[in-house]
């Protein structure tokens, strides 16, 4: 098996029909697969974990459409590849061919100006792009870029599609259906997947090789025995970016700076874009930190802006830094908890009316008619505060905001009580 390509690249799906999940976008009478029979396809953004099909899903589109497919990975290309690309679909135009697909594997790691190199093809239809991208498309790519196409996201991979992947390998593939494979249990499988289907199959077929008969019984003991031992083998491709920018977010949100730091030296030693560390600490001020500390949202935007600024390797310090301050600071969701159930509240009780009293009257019918007329301008009482509802009335009086159990909080909760007492009792 060592001359043969691993398995899941034996295993890539070759059309739609072959395709796994995503159903929502290539799924009978879905609107990316009603695209590509159209033939009418626009520039666009693959945003999704790692392993759910992007890179596949854009070469399928291409065959679909009889297009040639250039391919680049943004880890590896500069502008100069970029350019040489467009050269080649530009002389294509010219010979009356057919235009390629160009598509761009980690295109949020595309700098600004890279980014801007596409344009031009892109606006003159030369190439239709294809990103793919783990990060939000929102942060990562140029809005001139951006406007021009249409984002579709992917979703990770269910439990039953996962096994069908490995019950697919163990029927279909040259080398497996030769053996007599029988899977007691797939718990351990999936779950060191992660759900990315690529990923997967490397297990799948590390285990495999474990044996030296045709007799294969796999359990969860077996798995993790094997994959414990061969840890490396299966994660050549970069899928441990993945576990150790989480290692990493654990355990800041942990409370543990040692943790923290070592896995910024194993990013950063490791070649990570110190930006995208960056990032995800302004991310986890708010999301784990919050009022708890309100001071971290500002430390990790100056950290971000540093690091963008200055760049490796003394950015190093200012990530460590960041890093050091966001761990051992008092930790709190409660932001996070409380956008949760509002947005939860809206969806389920849709777009409620505006109460008359904190509606502008701008116009002499709207006063009128009662906008305005009963709102209490809270700097005219005493203590800036006087009690009065600002929620629609049909969700009048629901707590959506809970203090979290820190110093400032607590503070915040008694404060509340003070002022709502039983109303808003926390």
């Amino acid at each position: 098996m060592n001359n043969l390509p691993p398995l899941a690249e034996r295993m890539r799906p070759r059309s739609l029909d072959d395709y796994v999940g995503q159903k929502h976008l290539v799924g009978q009478g879905a609107v990316l697969r009603k695209a590509i029979e159209s033939g009418a396809l626009p520039s666009m953004i693959f945003w999704g974990p790692p392993g759910v099909g992007k890179t596949t899903l854009a070469y399928i589109i291409s065959q679909s459409l009889f297009r040639p497919f250039f391919s680049l990975s943004a880890i590896n290309s500069g502008v100069k590849d970029v350019r040489e690309v467009i050269e080649k679909a530009s002389l294509l135009k010219e010979q009356g061919q057919t235009l390629p697909v160009l598509f761009i594997d980690e295109i949020h790691r595309f700098s600004k100006s890279q980014q801007d190199s596409l344009l031009g093809a892109v606006e003159r239809g030369i190439v239709t792009l294809i990103g793919a991208t783990t990060e939000n498309p929102s942060f990562e790519v140029i809005s001139a870029l951006l406007s021009r196409s249409q984002v579709y996201i992917l979703q990770p991979l269910g439990e039953d599609d996962l096994i069908g992947l490995l019950n697919k390998a163990r029927q279909e593939d040259d080398v497996l259906s030769k053996k007599n494979i029988k899977i007691e249990e797939y718990e351990a499988l999936l779950r060191l997947s992660g759900g990315d289907a690529r990923k997967l199959l490397n297990i799948f077929e590390l285990i495999i090789n474990a044996f030296d008969s045709d007799e294969i019984v796999i359990t969860n003991e077996v798995v993790l025995e094997n994959v414990q031992q061969n840890m490396a083998l299966y994660d050549k491709a970069g899928e441990q970016h993945y576990d150790i920018i989480s290692a990493f977010i654990k355990s800041m949100r942990g409370s543990d700076p040692n943790g923290a730091v070592y896995w910024l030296a194993r990013m950063l030693t490791g070649g990570e874009d110190p930006l995208f560390i960056a990032r995800r600490m302004l991310i986890l001020s708010s999301e784990d930190i919050g009022n708890a500390n309100p001071n971290a949202l500002l430390l990790a935007q100056s950290c971000f802006e540093a690091v963008n600024k200055i760049g490796m390797p003394e950015s190093q310090l200012i990530l460590s830094q960041t890093a050091i301050y966001l761990a051992t600071s008092p930790k709190s969701n409660s932001a996070t908890t409380a956008i949760s159930a509002a947005m939860a509240l809206v969806k389920q009780t849709g777009d409620l009316p505006v109460p008359l009293h904190l509606r502008n009257a701008p116009t002499k019918l709207m006063k009128n008619i009662g906008y305005g007329k009963e709102y209490k301008y809270a700097h005219s009482y005493e203590n800036n505060f006087v009690d009065q509802d600002f929620l629609p009335d049909a969700v009048k009086g629901t707590k959506i905001y809970d203090p979290g159990s820190n110093a400032r909080e607590n503070e915040a909760r008694e404060k509340l009580k003070k002022q709502w007492g039983k109303r808003y009792d926390y």
